[in-house]
């Protein structure tokens, strides 16, 4: 199918005229036929079918790229329910792999303009610092917004939503449906939407089910970092190889 909607796409100006006066000779044949061999009043369902087939036929593309589109919201939906059926995650993985939750200050409920509360946690660190996914899941949202600028939301185990606001940039080929865990790259540390003019920072949130806010901050977890390798000194093999020779 993806091969002949390209195909149809690359015809040229020539081809498309010919078409088109093709199916304008057919329409006229058809309409000649239906004057001598029915009644008018009858003409509305072969006119329709007709006119119905044009329509689908010059907007073909652009269906198939929408059902395309549906079926992809379709199969998402599908692993959201699924998700519902797992208990949420006790712990979430630190959303930056370089910052311990010591150095998170407790921003929830923080007043904000317009009588808000700050539902969620800032966790500041240079620009351009990858943010991480602090659980598994499939991505719900990838979009813009006058408060968290660009944001990603995370449908995880029990319904919950992690969003993640103020992003500088996405991460490179990160799509709306696809699934991630707590080592995909959603994006990059910024000052996006409303974080404009403050020091670069992580906007992240937690939300149940019913919409209602969840403070974040206990159930983050420090990231494992990798144990780092002592090095040996360079003749530690040439001894140990000469004491096994004395054996």
């Amino acid at each position: 199918m993806g091969n002949q909607l390209a195909g149809f796409r690359e015809h040229s100006g020539s081809e498309l005229r010919f078409m088109i006066m093709s199916i304008r000779t057919v329409t006229v044949q058809l309409l000649q036929f239906l004057s001598k061999h029915m009644p008018k009043r009858k003409w509305f369902l072969p006119l329709a079918v007709l006119v119905t087939t044009l329509i689908a036929l010059f907007n073909w593309p652009q269906i198939a790229n929408g059902a395309e589109r549906v079926a992809d919201k379709l199969a998402l939906y599908v692993h959201v329910v699924e998700l519902y059926t797992k208990d949420p995650d006790r712990k979430l993985a630190m959303p930056l792999a370089e910052i311990e939750k010591k150095q998170v200050g407790d921003t929830w409920h923080a007043a904000r303009g317009g009588n808000r509360l700050h539902e969620g946690q800032d966790i500041f660190a240079p620009q351009g610092t990858p943010i991480y996914s602090a659980t598994g899941g499939y991505v719900l949202n990838i979009g813009e917004n006058n408060l968290g600028g660009q944001t990603v939301s995370v449908a995880g185990a029990g319904g919950r939503v992690y969003y993640y606001a103020h992003l500088d940039c996405y991460a490179r080929n990160l799509h709306e449906g696809d699934y991630v865990t707590t080592r995909t790259i959603l994006g990059y540390v910024g000052t996006t939407g409303n974080a404009a003019g403050t020091p670069p920072h992580l906007h992240f949130g937690v939300y149940a089910p019913t919409g209602g806010a969840i403070n974040p901050l206990p159930l983050l977890s420090d990231r494992v970092k990798p144990k780092p390798v002592e090095a040996k000194p360079a003749n530690a093999k040439k001894k140990q190889q000469s004491r096994r020779k004395g054996r």
